[in-house]
């Protein structure tokens, strides 16, 4: 944990545009009929996906996790970062995470399910400081640098940057979960644009594409691809249907296809293998929705 009080830059000594960039500030529905509404032909990586059993809010047997799994391989996914939440409500450690990824991976292959499942978690920040050296290590996505960070669901995220600063010093990286849904980033956009600036990526649930967690995340989740502010689409998905393991189709239906192979396979591949993440490539980007209708006039109630 960083001296409280000490700015960023101070504890690093140096600008944040000194810091290197990695890549360009880059209803319940059915698995079966999210799959058919987009032509899959290359893998997906879900690189934030709550598959384990029993351990927090995503499925409670390991019956239930097959399901997701195999819900997630029908709609075109081949390898999930199995990350399961570690915060004061859901303190679980990197042994019973990598047990039971083994224990799934064992049960997918002797099913012949062509689906692999790789060890990592979702870090709430609040645990980033207590959080022992040894132990952070082995809760990095897929075993490499990277680290998935949840922001708080609060209209603020007070020393979220220093946090992230200190694990840069300690040679990690992060990615920031659903930043779509961090209220404290809907307040404060800037303070997003600047953990992008130096270095950290985001990941999206591609759920909020299509109005799961309603129109102003929808709508958010947009401008932030637009504005180039995000680099990974994830499912984070809890279960089988009602938060289901999907991104292709989601990102189809908002006219994002043309970004799937860079936010499905591209980065999160860059992510697992250590390697730089490539730019993304240009697309013309579908026209926003329009602008939620307030329920109430002045005056009125």
């Amino acid at each position: 944990m960083l001296p409280r009080g000490y700015a960023r830059d101070d504890i690093l000594h140096m600008p944040v545009s000194a810091l290197p960039r990695q890549g360009r500030p880059p209803q319940s529905v059915s698995t079966s009929e999210l799959s058919k509404d987009v032509g899959l032909s290359a893998p997906v990586i879900d690189l934030h996906c709550h598959v384990l059993p029993g351990i927090d809010d995503g499925p409670k047997t390991i019956e239930e996790s097959l399901a997701v799994a195999r819900a997630a391989a029908a709609a075109g996914t081949r390898t999930i970062v199995a990350t399961s939440h570690v915060s004061w409500e859901y303190p679980n450690r990197a042994d019973t995470i990598a047990r039971l990824v083994a224990e799934l991976n064992g049960r997918l292959s002797a099913a012949g399910d062509a689906l692999e499942i790789r060890s990592g978690a979702e870090i709430a920040m609040t645990r980033l400081p207590d959080t022992p050296p040894d132990e952070l290590s082995r809760l990095t996505l897929g075993g490499g640098r990277w680290l998935l960070v949840e922001p708080p669901f609060t209209v603020v995220a007070t020393g979220l940057d220093v946090l992230i600063a200190d694990l840069r010093v300690r040679g990690y990286q992060v990615v920031l979960a659903h930043p779509e849904r961090c209220p404290a980033f809907h307040r404060d956009r800037l303070m997003l644009e600047a953990l992008v600036r130096s270095g950290v990526l985001t990941s999206v649930t591609a759920g909020s594409f299509d109005g799961r967690f309603g129109s102003a995340v929808r709508r958010f989740s947009l401008e932030l691809v637009r504005d180039g502010l995000v680099h990974n689409v994830a499912s984070d998905a809890h279960d089988d249907s009602r938060r289901p393991p999907t991104i292709a189709a989601e990102l189809e239906r908002a006219g994002l296809g043309s970004l799937t192979a860079w936010l499905t396979q591209e980065v999160p591949g860059a992510i697992l293998g250590g390697r730089e993440i490539p730019p993304r490539p240009e697309i013309q980007f579908p026209a926003l929705p329009g602008p939620r209708r307030a329920r109430w006039l002045p005056g009125r109630r």
